[in-house]
């Protein structure tokens, strides 16, 4: 049943942005001058008028809808996406929920500010959990300076949650300072992250941010081959800063980096973070904490 109580300004705009006002309109404007052709006695300056004010009526209708309609330009060439479904399905998301004026998503690129970066991050999990986007795979680089920050992004993490649990695979880079991973209270946080992100089945691994080249400690996630979130101003605890981008393009560039940096076997950031977490776990639980002695482990990594 229609809503009898919206206000006056509401009503004028459906009635102006009306489909079946156009076209009465539309249809008025080509009877008009055939009535003022067939009829002899037609006062030419009341037929200009007429024509006049129907013009009026749509550039006015035109403009109003414009003001009160966000509208998203339609990609030129959506096949030139990595995942072209994947792409569409996070744009149809932007355009139900209105979120921000992302005009530059027709580009296959969108940046995303402050309190809209975890929102986003979160919707290209959703998505990701409910496309038939293959391979199932989120690989995510953290630059890790405060691991506390990490652990308040809930909607993120219930994102993650659902998505390992729909059978996705999530690995998870930490990359932390050599000069942090010394510190008693910076290594029992970072632990306590590492369990939080493992108790929703994300595997995790460590690298050294001072081993690593300007190009490789960047923080970004990979989702599958469709997408990349790169974090160019890391958010604080309001939400308050923070910058980030999404590219639908170039997506490989981005899962090949990760995976130089992962590695494998031996030399692996999930056997770096082992060898790591025993060393620090030891000190921690016993009380007998020693820099010096967590730095040569770092060193030896």
């Amino acid at each position: 049943m229609p809503d009898q109580r919206r206000d006056p300004l509401t009503r004028i705009t459906d009635t102006l942005g009306s489909p079946v006002l156009g076209a009465v309109i539309g249809i008025a404007g080509l009877v008009t001058p055939v009535v003022g052709w067939a009829v002899e006695r037609v006062n030419l300056k009341a037929l200009l008028v007429v024509q006049g004010v129907l013009i009026l009526i749509l550039a006015v209708g035109h403009l109003w809808t414009r003001r009160a309609y966000i509208h998203l330009r339609r990609a030129n060439n959506l096949k030139a996406m990595d995942d072209a479904r994947y792409y569409d399905l996070v744009r149809a998301h932007l355009e139900r929920e209105l979120v921000s004026e992302y005009g530059e998503i027709a580009d296959g690129y969108l940046r995303v500010y402050a309190s809209e970066v975890p929102r986003l991050s979160a919707l290209l999990v959703n998505t990701l959990t409910d496309a038939t986007s293959e391979p199932k795979r989120i690989l995510a680089a953290d630059l890790t300076t405060n691991p506390h920050l990490l652990t308040q992004r809930r909607e993120y993490l219930a994102a993650n949650r659902n998505f390992t649990d729909g059978g996705g695979t999530i690995n998870r880079l930490f990359i932390v300072h050599a000069a942090d991973l010394a510190k008693k209270d910076f290594a029992a946080a970072l632990l306590e992250l590492i369990g939080r992100h493992r108790d929703i089945g994300v595997t995790c691994g460590l690298a050294v941010r001072d081993r690593l080249r300007a190009d490789e400690a960047v923080d970004y996630v990979v989702f599958a081959h469709a997408a990349v979130l790169v974090e160019e101003e890391q958010g604080d605890a309001d939400y308050t800063r923070g910058r980030s981008s999404v590219y639908f393009k170039g997506v490989d560039r981005w899962r090949s980096r990760f995976e130089n940096v992962w590695g494998i076997g031996a030399d692996s950031a999930p056997r770096a973070l082992q060898t790591y977490e025993t060393a620090a776990r030891l000190m921690l639980e016993a009380g007998t904490w020693d820099e010096q002695r967590a730095g040569a482990t770092v060193t030896a990594l």
